[in-house]
């Protein structure tokens, strides 16, 4: 439900038409979410999402024609208000890394439920984002994998990021929550968020997602 009290209203993209079908079905019984189209390949997902302008597309990756990463880039190129949350069988290191890159907030496998599905939904739409858990670790052991070697002497934070504040997003980034991140480095879960804040404002973060792709992109998580 948005703020003005209209249903969120969500565009379903899979190219199997038995789980399409299911999908709307599913969500549009649940209070405040309203199904207002649907999508066989990723060429008629982007179609939809600039003629209907929903709040959400929940996008499957795998489909003919344009698939679900590059849909999901072209609607985050052309029509930005419109959030995405990937819904896929496809749990490995390209799909996710991909998925995120081109501008999904959300991302989760076809094992969830009816109410984290709603939930990354209404996430997504209030500029959230909802990962899988088995996600995060999927994205820590790429980041891993493909960092470079660190230099000898440590190089600069980007962004006038503070050494506490680059300790937040490497745990972040980690798939750690506020209170796990306090614990972690001994400090009050009042202060990790106003770390979270000072830092999601420096690197021009509006969700957890798009602070991993940049502490991705600028190498700050490491062996």
């Amino acid at each position: 439900m948005t703020e003005c009290g209209t249903p969120l209203r969500v565009v379903v993209a899979d190219d199997q038409r038995a789980v399409r079908e299911a999908l709307a079905t599913v969500l549009d019984v649940v209070p405040g979410i309203e199904v207002v189209g649907q999508a066989g390949d990723g060429e008629e997902a982007v179609r939809l999402a600039l003629e209907l302008s929903p709040d959400v597309v929940l996008m499957d990756l795998r489909m003919p024609t344009v698939d679900g990463v590059a849909a999901t880039l072209r609607i985050a190129a052309e029509r930005p208000t419109v959030k995405v949350v990937v819904l896929t069988t496809y749990a490995d290191d390209a799909s996710i890394l991909g998925a995120l890159q081109a501008g999904a907030v959300g991302y989760l496998t076809k094992d969830a439920g009816r109410d984290q599905i709603a939930l990354a939904v209404r996430s997504a739409a209030a500029g959230q984002s909802v990962l899988d858990p088995a996600v995060h670790s999927v994205l820590l052991r790429a980041a891993v994998t493909a960092a470079p070697a660190g230099p000898a002497e440590p190089a600069p934070l980007p962004d006038d990021l503070t050494p506490r504040e680059a300790d937040v997003l490497r745990a972040i980034a980690a798939g750690r929550t506020n209170r796990e991140i306090a614990d972690e480095l001994y400090i009050a879960e009042v202060t990790v968020k106003s770390h979270v804040n000072h830092l999601f404002a420096k690197i021009g973060a509006r969700s957890r997602a798009e602070a991993v792709r940049y502490a991705y992109d600028r190498g700050l998580v490491r062996r």
